[in-house]
């Protein structure tokens, strides 16, 4: 197999993955068991080729209409391809978001339950499921607060009969990330939970200390989105 041709993102990726493994193998943790989501929003065509190039699989995307225009073609392409939805999903949406996507990491409510209960029937596909918990409790944020993620993970499950697999949490831009991460990791502990998608560019060597299992970065990788 050929090497990954020598592109700033290439190099940013190949710096990206050291750091992740460095971070790993610092709390006794397997760097394999930590996966780079590369969160492609808005992203040029060129820079996400280029990551496909380098040996990148795992896209992230904030809108569903975006995603559909990006990776329509190239899910056909690129058959080893899994794209998670890191960004809010509205209910109408929801059929869309499981015809397209492998990981849906932002269920925060009812209501987007039950759409994702009825999209999955209708189209035959079971994308993973992680839960958004807003662990600063931002009001302009969507997630669910911390103290009704363990009520909430057990009703998804009785109720709505899906299967999450983990959580997911964006801290506030303005406050030290790590409590949130401790904080997300220990109530996915709660709920018997080991994925935890946290951690974006400026500290997701942090988050995989502790305990993150998919960090999503994107200017770190790609450069800054153009205006």
């Amino acid at each position: 197999m050929s090497s990954a041709p020598d592109t700033p993102v290439a190099e940013a990726r190949a710096d990206i993955l050291a750091r992740i493994a460095a971070a790993a193998k610092a709390v006794g943790r397997d760097p394999a068991s930590v996966t780079l989501t590369a969160v492609s929003k808005k992203q040029p065509d060129d820079r996400v080729e280029a990551a496909l190039d380098a040996g990148q699989r795992v896209f992230g995307e904030n809108r569903v209409q975006e995603a559909e225009a990006r990776w329509g073609e190239r899910r056909d392409r690129v058959p080893d391809l899994e794209l998670r939805l890191v960004g809010p999903l509205q209910t109408n949406k929801a059929e869309a978001a499981v015809a397209l996507f492998d990981v849906i990491e932002t269920l925060d409510r009812d209501k987007l339950a039950k759409a994702l209960v009825k999209a999955s029937k209708k189209t035959g596909r079971t994308p993973r499921l992680y839960v958004q918990v807003n662990t600063g409790e931002e009001p302009q944020k969507a997630g669910v607060a911390p103290g009704d993620v363990v009520d909430f993970v057990d009703r998804m499950r009785d109720e709505h009969g899906l299967a999450i697999e983990g959580l997911m949490c964006i801290p506030p831009a303005d406050e030290p990330a790590a409590p949130h991460f401790a904080l997300l990791a220990k109530r996915a502990a709660e709920c018997g939970l080991d994925k935890l998608s946290m951690g974006m560019s400026g500290d997701y060597e942090t988050a995989v200390r502790l305990g993150a299992t998919s960090v999503r970065v994107g200017s770190a990788l790609f450069g800054e989105r153009p205006g």
